[in-house]
């Protein structure tokens, strides 16, 4: 195997799982470059909307859709295993589309904001914030780009791993 390939193994597996996905009724949301996709079972306008929600609540130039794309998957997971939480985000994103008459992913950005601001103290947009939160910022790969190391607790914690070397204060 070379550099970034995919092993045969886990093309095999990813492609099994899309294929059942979109046999069941399920859709695909494809980043802009087609570099990436998410297959998932809620409608491709529901996936669309929350993957553009998730960025707009924690926006980050650094970050492509891919990791956006992560917090719909998460999602996704628990609206496949859960009615509730379909039906939840499902009306969640017809409420954002009806608070400007059009489809709330086609708003320029102020009057995105603004629909956000009208629902956030809905279950709707805690649900999607909660899952952003949890799942952007506890991704390895989004921490790194922030300079994290991680958690330092399966390493034994930070003390005798240089952060405690302060040599420029007198020793006692």
């Amino acid at each position: 195997m070379q550099g970034n390939a995919l092993p045969r193994r886990d093309f095999l597996r990813a492609s099994g799982i899309t294929v059942t996905a979109l046999a069941t009724g399920g859709s695909m949301i494809f980043g802009r470059n087609h570099a990436w996709a998410v297959a998932t079972t809620l409608d491709p306008h529901t996936a669309q909307t929350l993957l553009v929600m998730t960025h707009d609540l924690f926006p980050h130039q650094r970050l492509g859709e891919q990791y956006y794309a992560v917090v719909v998957d998460a999602l996704d997971k628990q609206a496949a295993g859960d009615g509730a939480t379909r039906q939840l985000l499902t009306d969640g994103v017809a409420a954002l589309d009806s608070s400007q008459g059009k489809a709330w992913v086609d708003l320029p950005d102020g009057a995105r904001e603004t629909a956000l601001r009208g629902i956030e103290k809905t279950a709707f947009f805690t649900t999607v914030r909660t899952q952003t939160i949890g799942n952007l910022y506890g991704n390895p790969a989004v921490y790194r780009m922030f300079g994290y190391g991680g958690p330092s607790a399966p390493l034994g914690g930070y003390i005798d791993r240089g952060f405690d070397d302060i040599d420029w204060l007198p020793s006692t």
